[in-house]
């Protein structure tokens, strides 16, 4: 990408020019891989321009309504030009968002794993909500969301969740969810109707891509194949379809058993560990873990990014921006936009 990030309109549009004319050589094919990452890098020029031109464009029709309202009888035309301003206002804040994300992998689909604290059914229910609110919020932004691997609780809820959300900009949008959250409301599995605490914590890492590199010996793996459980029809629970990547050197473990084949779900397992190791080598370029999967504290009281309180009142606190709101509801609907775009933009001001 050209220097000038991502409002260096000038530069975007000359450097998908110059990509342009190199998809018009004759011998573009000759290197089929070459010819890939030329149209994956235009794509995502256009990806980041089609905003702009966007506003560009409502812009224009906004002029023109506010011309006709001011001729007679023009005045149902200032609710449509309301509704307009409302719609460019939504757009530039969309592009304020992605200009704080300047990492390479920000781009990049996420990874995310849920792992519920100690409190055994409590905490595995949390675990499940949170799923829920990222499951929700990646379709409201037009995300694909695939439940890689879950593991469901002997009552209820989740021991342990992974998610691949699939949409540029996943990563970068998601890598601020990572921490623990805390949950204060009346359990519905205390018959005494008494208050309980429950932590979950959230890890997300970028899906690597071709352009990222992340080299594995495949000396240093130790891969185990198992009978996928849970629901999942015949074929995957009779069959030794499932599959666990053990990598030596890290003592990482990943899995998958959600697909129908055993080859399958090793492609699947071999992303999520190369992920994991591509976090662990930033770990160690930067000392900061938050950076790219959240700190990785002990899942308990102190260590909360947010809370979320049902009872006795009703308040959602992000602990490092301030935010708060009281619409838990929507919020675990997965209307999550305000605590994402807030730490963003903070990030961006302080490097927190």
């Amino acid at each position: 990408m050209p220097s000038g990030g991502i409002f260096d309109v000038p530069s975007q549009e000359e450097h998908l020019k110059t990509l342009e004319n190199k998809l018009l050589a004759g011998d573009l094919w000759d290197n089929p891989a070459g010819a890939q990452a030329i149209l994956k890098e235009k794509s995502g020029i256009e990806n980041s321009l089609n905003p702009f031109y966007s506003v560009e464009e409502k812009l224009e029709d906004l002029h023109i309504l506010l011309e006709l309202s001011e001729e007679e009888g023009g005045e149902a035309l200032l609710k449509d030009a309301g509704e307009g301003v409302k719609s460019i206002v939504a757009e530039l804040d969309d592009i304020e968002l992605k200009c704080t994300l300047s990492q390479k992998e920000d781009k990049n689909n996420a990874i995310l794993t849920i792992n519920p604290g100690a409190g055994g059914t409590e905490s595995q229910d949390w675990a499940q909500i949170l799923m829920r609110m990222y499951m929700r919020w990646a379709e409201q932004k037009g995300f694909k969301v695939e439940v890689v691997e879950l593991l469901p609780g002997e009552e209820a809820g989740i021991k342990s969740a992974t998610l691949t959300v699939s949409g540029q900009y996943a990563y970068g949008y998601l890598k601020g969810e990572a921490g623990v959250h805390r949950l204060v409301r009346i359990s519905p599995f205390d018959a005494n109707k008494r208050r309980h605490t429950s932590f979950a914590a959230i890890l997300v890492y970028p899906e690597i891509t071709e352009d990222i590199e992340v080299d594995i010996n495949e000396d240093d793996l130790r891969i185990d194949t198992f009978r996928a459980s849970g629901a999942g029809g015949q074929h995957v629970n009779k069959t030794d379809s499932a599959v666990r990547i053990t990598h030596m050197p890290t003592g990482i473990v990943v899995s998958c058993q959600n697909e129908r084949s055993q080859h399958k779900n090793k492609a699947v397992a071999m992303k999520l560990l190369k992920a994991r190791i591509f976090a662990l080598k930033k770990k160690a370029q930067d000392e900061k873990m938050e950076e790219f999967i959240g700190e990785k504290k002990e899942i308990a009281w102190g260590n909360q990014i947010r809370s979320y309180t049902l009872q006795p009142y009703q308040l959602i606190k992000d602990h490092r921006t301030g935010l708060e709101t009281g619409n838990v509801n929507a919020v675990l609907n997965g209307e999550i936009d305000g605590f994402i775009k807030q730490y963003l933009l903070l990030k961006k001001e302080t490097k927190i």
